[in-house]
C-alpha cells in the first residue's frame, strides 16, 4: 500500500530533521572534543576575523567587541553545548521546538556577525552571503511550524525505521 501524501511529508521532514541533528553534532563534537575551540583562542580567532574582515553587520560589531570578546571562554563553551544539545535533540526528535528556537536565534546571530557583504552589496548578495546560516534558520522555522518530531522520534508511536518501512 503506497503512503499517503501525509506520510510522505512526515517522513521527509523528520529525514531533514535527523540530518540538521546530524550536522550539529558534527559541528560540536570538535569544539567539545578538542580544547582549541574552547580553551585555546578559536572562538575569539572567529570573532576576530568577522570584526577584522567586515562580516559583522554594523549593529552587531559593538555586540561583538564589548560583549562576546570580554566573555569569549564562557560563551565558546556555550555555543559548543548548545550545538550538542541541539544536535541532540533533533536527532533523537525530543524537546524540538526548544531546540528549533535555540538553533533559529543561534543562527540569525551568525547571519548578523559573520555575513554582511557590504553597504554598497546589491541586494541579491545579502543573501548569497547568509546561504550557511539562512539555509539552516529556515529548517528551523521548518521544524517550528511543522511536527518534524511526529515521525522517528523517541515521542512517535513509530519510532524506529523498521516499524515505518513495512
Amino acid at each position: 500500500m503506497p503512503l499517503s501524501p501525509d506520510a510522505r511529508n512526515g517522513r521527509a521532514l523528520a529525514f531533514l530533521r535527523i540530518g540538521v541533528g546530524v550536522f550539529f553534532l558534527i559541528f560540536a563534537q570538535y569544539k567539545i572534543l578538542a580544547t582549541e575551540f574552547t580553551l585555546h583562542g578559536g572562538f575569539q580567532f572567529w570573532i576576530n576575523k568577522f570584526l577584522t574582515e567586515g562580516g559583522a553587520y554594523p549593529f552587531m560589531a559593538p555586540v561583538l567587541r564589548n560583549f562576546v570578546l570580554p566573555h569569549a571562554t564562557p560563551l565558546a563553551f556555550l555555543v559548543a553545548y548548545a550545538e550538542l544539545a541541539i544536535g541532540l535533540a533533533l536527532l533523537l526528535g525530543v524537546f524540538v521546538r526548544p531546540a528549533s528556537i535555540a538553533g533559529l536565534i543561534f543562527m540569525l546571530t551568525l547571519l548578523f556577525s559573520s555575513d554582511y557583504p557590504s553597504s554598497s552589496a546589491p541586494l541579491w548578495l545579502y543573501f548569497a552571503a547568509s546561504l550557511s546560516h539562512s539555509v539552516f534558520a529556515l529548517c528551523f522555522l521548518t521544524f517550528l511550524v511543522g511536527r518534524s518530531d511526529a515521525v522517528w522520534s523517541r515521542l512517535s508511536k513509530q519510532h524506529t525505521l523498521s516499524s515505518t518501512i513495512r
